[in-house]
């Protein structure tokens, strides 16, 4: 009896322990972090993106969602629709600022600041957060005053829980524009940790205590599985043709499209490629700060181009339209956050200028030939005498019958003759030397 009883009581501690291990590894299992990874300036497709890894962190349990950033920064309206969406969140929301050389610019200081834990790798900076116009020319005196109170008061709100030396920097990077390193980001409290990568950042943030949505939380990251949360395909298209120098490559390419299925209608694909790639560049030009000035000389360009074809000019238009469209490009997004690459605008200034100058060789030498169709065509051709020529008569050239007069002398029936000349509907001829 003594030996069944200890029989199942073993029975009993093995199914206790086998329950308490798959409860253990269930939960370990169960703890995880979503990443969301962007780089590049603040866009709305950027806003989006993190509304969407927010609410699956919530809705699948992350113990955080981390933002990895590295972002020259953007519009101060862009940058607090981020905030309000990250402030707003259930979930904490990691910012890390990664990797080494990475930086959170200008609006991508107050996005760092807005995170209920922000954290920088080693060799990255931030800061350098005074405000400037969409074109990243100087504002005016009392708007920029304006404009600076009110970030500064986003700054210290942002970044009051971290302590006065926080507070001191942030409105020192807005007023001054100053920026700092990790180390540095660190000693003065505007970061909360330094980590060499993601899986380090998790080992250090474990036990740290953040409130969310009015609640304190403590974060239970030690070797949390990591859940690389991507952009979708239309997101990640968006954000491709938000890039400066993608719109205007789009733009160009549209534009070359579209007037070469003018210049040579009926195949449609040029056109419905030109359409396409237009209305991306349209879509990316509404995004972004554009200053129309460069549209303007971009679009001149293309008229130069196109009147160079109709006129005499010899190719001086064209290398006016290069010029242009070279300034225009230049110009176009004339802002530190948003520049196209000047070896993409040689390249494709080039590129289309070749199109063009060839474009022009071929209306020139088409100007140079001989017509071949039409009565001006008919010059030159061999016909034969179907009447006698004294000097009137009818003569048959490529299969048609034509009232003729001989130029030189009567003409027999049946003669080989050439044509002079047109005269309305009256051919010139004269006789073929040898019949």
């Amino acid at each position: 009896m003594k030996r069944k009883r200890l029989r199942w009581t073993y029975v009993l501690l093995w199914l206790v322990l086998a329950c308490s291990l798959t409860g253990s590894a269930g939960a370990q299992e169960a703890t995880h972090v979503d990443v969301l990874d962007i780089e590049g300036p603040v866009t709305p497709i950027m806003i989006s993106y993190i509304e969407r890894g927010v609410v699956t962190a919530e809705d699948d349990g992350a113990q955080a969602l981390v933002v990895v950033l590295d972002t020259p920064g953007g519009q101060v309206d862009l940058m607090s629709e981020v905030v309000q969406v990250m402030l707003g969140a259930r979930v904490p929301v990691v910012v890390y600022v990664y990797p080494s050389g990475a930086y959170a610019a200008s609006a991508g200081t107050l996005i760092t600041l807005a995170g209920h834990v922000a954290a920088m790798a080693p060799g990255t900076t931030i800061g350098a957060a005074s405000p400037v116009g969409g074109q990243g020319e100087d504002l005016g005196e009392t708007m920029e005053a304006k404009l600076k109170e009110d970030l500064k008061a986003q700054a210290r709100a942002l970044s009051e829980r971290r302590g006065e030396g926080a507070v001191a920097w942030a409105e020192s990077a807005i007023e001054e524009a100053r920026a700092a390193t990790a180390s540095e980001a660190l000693e003065m409290g505007v970061v909360d940790f330094v980590a060499g990568d993601l899986n380090d950042l998790l080992r250090q943030m474990d036990g740290f205590r953040v409130t969310v949505a009015g609640r304190e939380v403590t974060l239970e990251t030690a070797g949390a599985r990591i859940e690389e949360l991507p952009m979708n395909f239309v997101e990640q298209l968006l954000h491709t043709i938000t890039n400066p120098t993608i719109a205007f490559i789009l733009l160009t390419i549209g534009a070359n499209a579209i007037l070469f299925e003018l210049s040579s209608p009926g195949g449609y694909a040029a056109g419905v490629v030109g359409a396409i790639c237009l209305l991306l560049a349209f879509y990316a030009l509404g995004v972004l700060p554009v200053n129309y000035t460069g549209l303007i000389f971009i679009a001149l360009a293309f008229v130069l181009f196109i009147v160079d074809l109709k006129a005499p000019t010899h190719g001086v238009l064209t290398v006016g339209g290069i010029a242009s469209l070279v300034a225009g490009a230049l110009l176009l997004f004339n802002s530190p956050l948003y520049r196209v690459s000047l070896s993409v605008v040689i390249a494709v200034a080039v590129v289309t200028g070749l199109f063009f100058a060839f474009a022009l060789a071929k209306v020139l030498q088409s100007r140079s030939r001989p017509a071949v169709t039409g009565r001006e065509g008919l010059v030159g051709r061999v016909g034969v005498a179907r009447t006698d020529l004294e000097p009137d008569g009818t003569v048959l050239v490529q299969g048609e019958l034509w009232r003729s007069t001989a130029v030189d002398g009567p003409i027999e029936r049946g003669e080989r003759v050439e044509i002079t000349a047109v005269d309305g509907f009256r051919l010139m001829v004269r006789r073929v030397s040898g019949g």
